[in-house]
C-alpha cells in the first residue's frame, strides 16, 4: 500500500492534468447531447465558454458608447452618476448622432422663464408635482395628485428581490414620489414610507379568493389596512408581451411570496391572458367604478397599445356615462422587465411614441384627455424623453429599468435565471446581500431628485413654468430617411440672404483684409 501511494504521490501534476483532459475528452465523444463537443472534444468546450460571456464582452470592450440596447452606455452611465450624485454632464459637446432618425429637439425660448424669488423652484430645485388629480373628474372620496412627475412602474416582489423592493420604497419617500407594486400583490417591503399604486392583474395576487378569481372583500380589505394605497391599478397588459399574461419561475417562490401571493412553493404561477372578473369593454367599466365606490380610491387601467376598436368603444362608453379609469398607463412595446418570446418583445405592441399618440387622440377627438391623467412608461426615464411625452399629452412618467439601474442593475439580461448578479432581480439570499437598503434607497431618490431638476430646468430653457405647458411644436423630432434629399430651400423653408460679391481681386484689394503684417 505504501509503495502505491508513493508511486500516485510521485506522478508529475501534468500527468495528473492530462489524465482529466482524457477523461473529458472521452465524455465528450462518448455523450450525444452537444454535436460540436462530439466532433471537437476538449475543443467544443471553448465555443460554449465563448458564447456564454459573450454578452459581457461586447458590453465591456466592444460596443460603443452608443450602441447597446436597450439602454447605452451613455443612458447607463447617466443614471448611475445621477444616483450617485456625481458629476453627469459630457465634456466636449455631444457624441450622439444628432441627424439620425427619430434624435429629439427641444426648441429652447429666446428668453428662458425666470424663477421668482418666492418660487417654489427657487426653495427647492427638484419640486415638480403632476399638474393633474387622480379622480377628481369621477369625485372619489380620496383624489389623489402625486408630488412627483416621475415614479416606480409596476414590478412585482418575486421578480425583484426583497431588498431590492424596500431600497425603491424607501427611495420613493425620501424622493416624494410614488410605488406601483406591480401585479406580485403587496408586500412587507412595500410598505416602508412611500405611496403606493397597487396593481392587479389577470392572477389577481393579493386579492385573490379561495377560488383564484378576484375577491372585492380582499380589496377593501387591503385598503382600509393600508392608507399609504392611493390609486389602484387594474393591468390589462404590458408592454413585453401584450395578450400572453406572464410567469414567475418556480425557482423565485419562496415561503414568502407564496404566502403573499396565495400560490404554491417551487411552483411556476401562471398569469392568463384574460380576466375572470370581466370579459367585455362595459363589465370592465362596471368592474373598475365598483373598485372605486368600495375603496373610495382613483382607479386607473394599464395597457400596451395596438388596436383601437375597443379603446374607441370605451371611450364612448365613458362619455356617455361620465364614469371611467381616472389614470390611463401606456406601456410602450420598448418595455420589458419581464421575461418574455422575443417574437411578442419584438414584434407585438406599438412602440411608446406611436401607442400613445394614436391613444391620445382618440380621447382628445371624443372630449375626453382633460378628465384623464395619462401616465407614460417604456424608457422614458431621461429628461429630454420626458419632455417629448408631456408635449405629447403625458401627465406623469414612470420609470422600472431606470429605478433598477439607480439602485445597482448593470443590465446583465438575465432577470428571469434568478442569477441577477446585483442581487436586484433574484430571490438568492446570498446575490441580495450586496444590496446596501439605505444606500440604494438614497440613490434612487437623488436620481429621482436630479431628472426633475433636468427636466424644470429643460422646462424653463423652452419658457415654460411646468412641463405640461409643453405643446407639440415644442418637439423637433428627425422623421426622414437618409436616402431621400430635398432642396435646402426646400427642406428648411426660407432663401438665404443675397451676399454682394464683386471677384477675388476685389477681395484681395480690400483695405480691412486681415494677414498683411
Amino acid at each position: 500500500m505504501d509503495t502505491i501511494i508513493e508511486f500516485v504521490s510521485g506522478i508529475a501534476w501534468w500527468v495528473w492534468v492530462l489524465i482529466i483532459l482524457g477523461f473529458i475528452a472521452l465524455r465528450d465523444i462518448f455523450q450525444r447531447k452537444h454535436t460540436i463537443q462530439h466532433n471537437f472534444p476538449l475543443l467544443g468546450h471553448l465555443r460554449y465558454l465563448f458564447e456564454s460571456i459573450g454578452p459581457e464582452m461586447r458590453q465591456y470592450f466592444v460596443a460603443n458608447n452608443r450602441e447597446e440596447l436597450p439602454f447605452n452606455r451613455i443612458e447607463r452611465g447617466w443614471v448611475y452618476a445621477s444616483s450617485k450624485k456625481e458629476n453627469n454632464y459630457e465634456g466636449f459637446g455631444t457624441d450622439r448622432d444628432i441627424y439620425a432618425h427619430q434624435h429629439i429637439f427641444i426648441n429652447n425660448a429666446m428668453i428662458p422663464y425666470q424663477v421668482g424669488k418666492n418660487h417654489p423652484n427657487a426653495i427647492d430645485k427638484t419640486f415638480l408635482p403632476c399638474a393633474k388629480v387622480m379622480g377628481e373628474f369621477n369625485k372619489r372620496k380620496r383624489p389623489y395628485r402625486p408630488a412627483s412627475i416621475i415614479n416606480v412602474s409596476a414590478m412585482s416582489f418575486g421578480s425583484l428581490s426583497a431588498k431590492a423592493v424596500e431600497s425603491l420604497n424607501k427611495g420613493v419617500h425620501i424622493a416624494g414620489a410614488y410605488h406601483n407594486t406591480g401585479e406580485g400583490g403587496l408586500s412587507p417591503y412595500h410598505s416602508n414610507g412611500g405611496d403606493v399604486v397597487f396593481h392587479f392583474g389577470t392572477g389577481y395576487f393579493g386579492v385573490r379568493g379561495e377560488d383564484g378569481n378576484f375577491s372585492m372583500d380582499k380589496m377593501i380589505k387591503l385598503v382600509k389596512d393600508n392608507p399609504f394605497i392611493r390609486a389602484i391599478e387594474l393591468k390589462l397588459s404590458q408592454g413585453a408581451k401584450p395578450g400572453k399574461g406572464g410567469v414567475l419561475p418556480g425557482a423565485k417562490i419562496t415561503s414568502e411570496i407564496a404566502k403573499i401571493r396565495g400560490v404554491e412553493i417551487g411552483k411556476d404561477v401562471l398569469s392568463p391572458p384574460n380576466h375572470k372578473a370581466f370579459s367585455n369593454i362595459p363589465e370592465m367599466l362596471r368592474f373598475i367604478e365598483s373598485i372605486a365606490e368600495k375603496t373610495g380610491l382613483p382607479v386607473g387601467i394599464k395597457a400596451a397599445i395596438g388596436k383601437l376598436e375597443q379603446w374607441e368603444e370605451l371611450a364612448d362608453l365613458m362619455k356617455e356615462t361620465g364614469k371611467g379609469p381616472d389614470f390611463i398607463t401606456v406601456d410602450g412595446g420598448e418595455g420589458g422587465t419581464g421575461a418574455a418570446p422575443p417574437s411578442f418583445a419584438d414584434h407585438v405592441s406599438l412602440p411608446w411614441v406611436y401607442g400613445f399618440a394614436d391613444l391620445y387622440k382618440l380621447f382628445q377627438q371624443k372630449g375626453l384627455s382633460e378628465r384623464i391623467v395619462f401616465i407614460g412608461s417604456g424608457k422614458l426615464g431621461f429628461p429630454a424623453k420626458a419632455a417629448m411625452a408631456f408635449a405629447m399629452g403625458a401627465d406623469c412618467i414612470n420609470v422600472a429599468r431606470e429605478a433598477m439601474m439607480s439602485i445597482g442593475c448593470i443590465q446583465a439580461q438575465i432577470c428571469h435565471t434568478n442569477r441577477c448578479p446585483s442581487g436586484v432581480a433574484t430571490q438568492s439570499k446570498w446575490l441580495q446581500n450586496g444590496i446596501n437598503i439605505p444606500l440604494k434607497s438614497e440613490r434612487l431618490a437623488q436620481y429621482f431628485k436630479t431628472f426633475r431638476k433636468e427636466l424644470i430646468e429643460i422646462t424653463h430653457a423652452a419658457g415654460y413654468e411646468h412641463p405640461c405647458q409643453f405643446k407639440m411644436t415644442d418637439i423637433d423630432v428627425n422623421v426622414d430617411d437618409h436616402n431621400l434629399s430635398k432642396e435646402l430651400d426646400r427642406t428648411y423653408l426660407y432663401n438665404k440672404t443675397y451676399v454682394p460679391f464683386t471677384n477675388m481681386q476685389a477681395l484681395k484689394n480690400c483695405e480691412y483684409l486681415g494677414g498683411r503684417n
